[in-house]
């Protein structure tokens, strides 16, 4: 793996027995959906810096822009110490990954630097707007990598743009161009899949109905949705980047530490019903993280390996 273009780390196996965990009596949502077991495979997970080279593709408004740069940028940078929880706390339970590992020996678990090293604005659609990731990925990470080399690009598509794979089967989703290139991409539900993407603001087509929904705390759905999917998606990524880390089930269809606990955003979280988050009392919006510039996220709950549950803010 020597032409792998982020630091890595690889130790032996390991292993994270899933258990059903109890509230009051109950078993919860997640505990119901994952009994089963969690695996590490030796293989490496993401550690110290991790430079991100953000590629948006198509016309993506600057509103959805500001919340995602300012959710990456709010990883390692806490916002007003007044306000909490912060998006950097979030954050620390993707970091303790590091301690989990086999003859880890860490006073203080290592910082994992999420840096947002470049922009790319690629709004001449050039690969069209009906997209395969077969042919796109791989063109599209060669040409904007050029000169971004030892990055992690993340591909943000435009409203009006159709990505395979995304919407249909997840909203966002990281894989591997070659042997040993990262990627994500996120895509923009607002138009291809509102009924799917934009839970807990939008009632979903299929499962459970919702009970209740939020109202966005950026005040735009697809913008907090997309936050949600990154997030997600971005927690998989650093503690499984080659399929062969931290995750259950079969390497092609993995469960993550962050698809594990999906719909799940506070304590009380069942099918249709997110959970207890905050409400900000001048907009109404739903959070449960403050980042900078005053911004506040709506983030998923993780599985937590030294509780065997899934954890949230």
């Amino acid at each position: 793996m020597s032409s792998f273009p982020i630091r890595i780390i690889s130790l032996a196996l390991f292993s994270i027995s899933f258990l059903p965990s109890l509230n009051n009596g109950q078993l919860t949502r997640h505990s119901v959906l994952t009994r089963a077991k969690i695996v590490y495979h030796g293989g490496p997970i993401l550690i110290e810096t991790i430079n991100v080279a953000l590629i948006w593709y198509g016309n993506v408004s600057l509103h959805k822009k500001e919340a995602i740069a300012n959710f990456l940028k709010s990883l390692n940078t806490d916002g007003d110490f007044n306000l909490q929880p912060q998006v950097t706390k979030w954050w620390k339970m993707v970091e303790s990954y590091q301690a989990m590992l086999p003859g880890a020996k860490h006073e203080e678990v290592p910082k994992i630097i999420v840096n947002v090293a470049k922009q790319i604005n690629d709004t001449s659609y050039k690969y069209g707007r009906n997209l395969t990731i077969g042919d796109f990925i791989p063109k599209i990470v060669k040409e904007h990598t050029k000169e971004a080399k030892n990055m992690l690009p993340i591909i943000i598509t435009a409203k009006d743009v159709n990505m395979e794979g995304v919407c249909t089967k997840t909203c966002a989703h990281n894989g591997i161009v070659g042997n040993s290139t990262l990627y994500i991409i996120l895509g923009n539900p607002e138009l291809e899949c509102p009924r799917k993407c934009e839970w807990p603001f939008t009632q979903i087509d299929s499962g459970p109905k919702s009970i209740l929904f939020l109202q966005p705390p950026n005040l735009d759905k697809a913008a907090d949705a997309m936050v949600i999917a990154l997030a997600t998606t971005l927690a998989d990524t650093v503690t499984n980047p080659l399929n062969t880390g931290f995750y259950d089930g079969p390497p092609k269809n993995s469960i993550g530490v962050g698809t594990a606990c999906k719909a799940i955003f506070g304590s009380g979280a069942f099918p249709g019903n997110p959970g207890k988050v905050h409400i900000d009392a001048h907009t109404g919006g739903s959070f449960n993280a403050h980042g900078i510039k005053d911004q506040k996220f709506l983030l998923p709950a993780i599985w937590n390996p030294k509780t065997s549950s899934c954890w949230t803010l």
